[in-house]
């Protein structure tokens, strides 16, 4: 095949779900060997593209080429069988099953022979994938037992089984791969890119903007369901991206310490001794109206213990103290009773539900704030969902379309207004709140926290990145091994450095 022969090319696509139009008259280009960057704000439209390109749904209108024959793929194992797999931002792994077995899922080969496993063959075949990207997971491990990070390290060797099923050089589409990954993890899957390029195409998709600079050849910006601009890396800068695919002035991509409001001296939570299987003697001291960031590497028991707050984990001894009260209900509901709120890091399966709308989604923890009496108030709840998509800039024809068909994104800020419609919250725990999200999202979430703290709100925050946590907190504490290793004050002209807090965590 002909070098000068696009490996896909898509020409005026349009899709629209109801009344959604999530792309418009889209040409797009993946040419032979070359990575190409894919940006974007959430709903801009990139989800929808990389569901066409990989079958899961078909365009209303326009044409797809493959390697300059006409194609449409109605199914994802016509997509499969033309070379194009995808690693998806929401993992789609089944928990119950080993590594090896979702490797190789529908793709066994030689592992199954005249409807039998033959295991042994089928580790053999699931332990080559892994070794292309230097894992070290095993591939007798149940999936549901990994970590988040080890799991999208299983999505990604399992779209590099493709390289062996076709007979065409592979495309291979990632989204958002390393939002989840650390730096050495990174570092491999960039490794894996490279790699990959000798004989296939790769799309790229990611929120962070230099590692797109860093790998892509060329780089599409799509806004509002249409291709805004085409730049080479060597052409353009951060700066220039950014604005591209916001359409307006960049308000930061940090919570700004000049706009951070001063926090009371009173407590208003208390960890006394906490102690769970993850975790053991954690104390900890948020004020009224402070921002806190927890720092730790996975496995530092920091999820868990915030988890175990929001009274979704078990623990065995310690103490949780609510402005000066015991907390005794040690459930979710009797958090939320008592104005504790939880935005979990996995939101597709636990902090929404896809079929309901997204007014029913925002209301679901505070529904009495939206009733007369006992009787829910429609009218009421319209206004004060049309109100908090405005304020978020929730992208949604209204409150009354599901949840599904919101970008995750959009998903994730809707999670977010759920506790930012309650009048009795007084603690939010925010589990990596800006996964996932685009520069311009991120700016909004750092405002509204930045808002909150200054309404008397206390915030214990996870966030992907040093830099990010720093920004973001009053203070910033360190967890290693299940034990607070560390605090530092975000002391407004002397921050602390990220390499110091670095040694706390490893």
């Amino acid at each position: 095949m002909s070098a000068a022969v696009p490996a896909l090319r898509l020409e005026g696509i349009s899709k629209r779900f109801g009344a959604v139009q999530a792309i418009t008259d889209m040409t797009f280009e993946v040419r032979r060997h070359e990575v190409v960057g894919l940006l974007g704000e959430n709903g801009a439209g990139k989800s929808t593209l990389l569901k066409i390109l990989v079958g899961l749904v078909e365009p209303d209108t326009g044409t797809m080429y493959r390697d300059g024959q006409q194609v449409r793929f109605r199914t994802v194992t016509a997509a499969a069988d033309a070379g194009i797999g995808m690693v998806y931002q929401e993992q789609s792994l089944v928990p119950s099953l080993t590594v090896a077995e979702n490797i190789l899922l529908g793709c066994e080969g030689h592992g199954v022979n005249a409807g039998v496993f033959r295991w042994r063959k089928l580790r053999e075949l699931a332990q080559a994938q892994l070794d292309k990207i230097g894992s070290n997971i095993p591939v007798r491990a149940v999936t549901s037992q990994l970590t988040f990070p080890q799991r999208q390290m299983v999505e990604i060797a399992k779209v590099l089984s493709i390289e062996e099923r076709t007979a065409f050089d592979p495309v291979v589409l990632l989204d958002e791969p390393t939002s989840v990954l650390d730096g050495p993890d990174v570092a491999v899957l960039f490794e894996q890119i490279e790699r990959l390029r000798e004989r296939a195409s790769v799309v790229l998709v990611s929120h962070r903007i230099e590692e797109v600079m860093a790998v892509a050849d060329r780089i599409y910006v799509l806004r509002n369901g249409v291709v805004a601009a085409e730049r080479r890396p060597t052409e353009t800068t951060t700066d220039e991206l950014r604005h591209l695919m916001i359409g307006r002035e960049d308000t930061g991509s940090h919570f700004h310490a000049e706009r951070q409001a001063d926090c009371a001296d009173t407590p208003r939570l208390e960890i006394v001794g906490l102690s769970s299987a993850h975790f053991h003697d954690v104390n900890i001291t948020l004020r009224k109206g402070e921002v806190v960031g927890l720092a730790g590497v996975q496995g530092s028991g920091r999820e868990e213990l915030c988890r175990a707050i929001f009274g979704a984990l078990k623990v065995d001894a310690g103490e949780i103290i609510l402005d000066g009260e015991k907390v005794k209900a040690r459930s979710p509901r009797g958090a939320v009773q008592v104005g504790i709120g939880y935005l979990p890091a996995e939101r597709r399966t636990e902090g929404m539900i896809g079929t309901m709308s997204v007014a029913e989604n925002m209301s679901l923890a505070t529904v009495g704030t939206v009733c007369r009496g006992p009787v829910l108030d429609r009218e009421r709840e319209k206004r004060v969902v049309d109100d908090w998509i405005e304020r978020l800039r929730i992208r949604t024809p209204s409150g009354s379309v599901p949840m599904r068909q919101l970008s995750g994104g959009n998903q994730q800020k809707v999670v977010l207004a759920r506790w930012l419609m309650s009048g009795d919250l007084k603690v939010l725990l925010l589990d990596h709140p800006t996964r996932g999200l685009d520069v311009g999202a991120k700016s909004e979430v750092y405002a509204l926290v930045r808002d909150l703290a200054a309404n008397g709100v206390s915030l214990l925050v996870l966030c992907d990145g040093l830099d990010e946590t720093i920004a973001l907190g009053h203070r910033v504490i360190v967890m290693r091994d299940g034990e607070v290793s560390a605090e530092f004050a975000a002391v407004r002209d002397a921050k602390p450095r990220p390499d110091k807090i670095m040694e706390h965590m490893l």
